[in-house]
């Protein structure tokens, strides 16, 4: 079971040739070429809204994977079916009757990618095989830097690969943490007695 970065124009030699009865040309400008936007997606939940700012920059295999299931509407109607409170709220992979959805393939693992588990950052959930991430994911309600890469040693210190952030619904989230849990399904413990549903997950415009 699945856990879980400019040519300058040669002016110089330009001017060189003008005279001193020629009248200097304007000087131009390069153009500059903006980083587009991090692309951010609107996760609606029974407890309330959390708006993700995704970091293709730094998780571009993670976060094309994570957009894959989100354009699908895979993870509507799933649940958060392990939840503990310090620690992180998990997702992404269950329904309502706590029956495991099919998934596409594992994506690898880019734990190594320099960013860490902190508290409202969104992580790949996985086994303990590093790279068996493949819907599910989790949300650090705190600090978590035990869960950073540290070698590709072993499935413990290779880490769990960061891919977003919370920006906004970071009290929804403590809401999730705060559900009181139970047994549930295949699970002896952490299964909120009341669920708590995604209910849709889009891309922002």
């Amino acid at each position: 079971m699945r856990k879980p970065l400019f040519l300058l124009a040669p002016l110089l030699f330009a001017a060189a040739a003008v005279t001193a009865q020629t009248p200097a040309a304007a000087p131009t400008t390069e153009p500059t070429t903006q980083a587009a936007p991090a692309p951010r997606v609107l996760m609606r939940t029974s407890l309330g809204d959390i708006t993700i700012e995704l970091a293709p920059d730094k998780a571009p295999k993670s976060v094309e994977n994570f957009l894959a299931y989100v354009q699908a509407k895979f993870y509507d109607g799933t649940v958060f079916h392990r939840v503990i409170d310090n620690f992180m709220v998990q997702g992404g992979g269950f329904g309502a009757d706590l029956a495991q959805k099919p998934t596409r393939a594992p994506v690898v693992n880019e734990a190594d990618n320099g960013l860490s588990n902190l508290r409202g950052t969104v992580a790949m959930a996985r086994t303990n095989d590093p790279d068996s991430a493949t819907a599910q994911f989790f949300i650090n309600v705190v600090d978590n830097q035990r869960l950073d890469h540290v070698s590709k040693e072993n499935g413990f210190t290779w880490g769990y690969a960061v891919f977003g952030r919370v920006v906004s619904g970071m009290d929804v989230v403590d809401r999730i943490k705060a559900t009181p849990t139970g047994p549930g399904g295949p699970f002896p413990r952490d299964v909120p007695v009341t669920p708590v549903v995604i209910q849709s997950i889009e891309v922002l415009p």
